[in-house]
C-alpha cells in the first residue's frame, strides 16, 4: 500500500498498525526526517507527479498497488491524471478530497457536476462517493465539505486512443453552455469524420460510452 501526503501521520498510523509496513510519499523535507524515524515506513521524499507508479509497483515487488490519501485540492486533479498513467499498476484508490472534487468524479450526464473530469475518470474506473465528512470531522475545521472516494480499476476498459480522447473531451467541455457544433462539430469537420454523432447536445448531455465509441471510430 502506498499513501500519498502522510503528513503529521493521522492516516498513517493507523494504517501501518494494521499493515506492518507502509510506503509514503511526502515532499515536505521537515516531515520527511520526521517520517523516516519511523521503522515501519519506507519513505518516498519526492513531488507525487514525479513518482513513477508503474517502476514503484516492480520494486515494492507488488503486482499492483493500492494507493490512498488525503489529496490537497490544488492538485488533487493532476494527482488523478498522473495515476491514471499509471493505471495498470494499481489495484484499488481511495482518496479524500473537497466533496465538489469527487462530486465532479462520480457525476451522470445531464447534471452540472458532469464535467472533464467525469469522462476523464469514468471510462478508465469505476467510482462510488462513499463517505462525507464534515468540516467538524477536522481541527481546525475547514470550510469546505469532504469526501472519501472509492476508484477501482475496470478489468476490461475499452481499447481506444487516451491521448484523442483527452483532446476530444476537453474541446467538448471548453464552451459546455454550448451546442456542440460549435465545438466539437467544427474539430470533427476538421478530422474529415464521416460517421454519425449528434452534435446538437450539449457537452454535458453525452454519455461516457459515446465519447469512447466516438474516439474509436476516429481511430477505425
Amino acid at each position: 500500500m502506498v499513501e500519498i501526503g502522510p503528513g503529521l501521520a493521522a492516516l498513517t498510523q493507523p494504517l501501518v498498525e494494521r499493515l506492518g509496513k507502509l510506503t509514503v510519499i511526502e515532499l515536505d523535507r521537515d516531515l520527511v526526517q520526521r517520517l523516516q524515524s519511523h521503522p515501519q515506513l519506507h519513505v518516498i521524499a519526492s513531488d507525487v507527479l514525479r513518482v513513477d507508479f508503474t517502476e514503484l509497483a516492480i520494486a515494492l515487488q507488488a503486482p499492483q498497488l493500492r494507493v490512498v490519501g488525503n489529496l490537497p485540492y490544488n492538485i488533487s486533479t493532476p494527482i488523478l491524471f498522473h495515476l491514471l498513467s499509471h493505471v495498470d499498476a494499481v489495484q484499488d484508490q481511495h482518496f479524500m478530497l473537497q466533496k465538489e472534487v469527487v462530486d465532479r468524479m462520480v457525476a451522470q450526464p445531464c447534471t452540472s457536476d458532469y464535467s472533464r473530469l467525469s469522462v476523464m475518470l469514468q471510462w478508465r474506473y469505476a467510482m462510488e462517493n462513499v463517505l462525507l465528512v464534515p468540516p467538524e470531522a477536522f481541527d481546525p475545521p475547514p470550510r469546505v465539505d469532504s469526501a472519501i472516494v472509492r476508484m477501482l480499476p475496470l478489468a476490461q476498459p475499452p481499447v481506444l486512443d487516451v491521448q484523442m480522447l483527452e483532446t476530444l473531451v476537453q474541446i467538448a467541455f471548453s464552451q459546455r453552455r454550448k451546442l456542440l457544433r460549435h465545438t466539437l462539430g467544427r474539430w470533427l469537420a476538421e478530422k474529415k469524420f464521416g460517421g454519425e454523432f449528434d452534435v446538437h447536445r450539449r457537452a454535458e448531455e453525452v454519455p461516457v460510452a459515446e465519447y469512447v465509441a466516438l474516439v474509436q471510430a476516429l481511430a477505425a
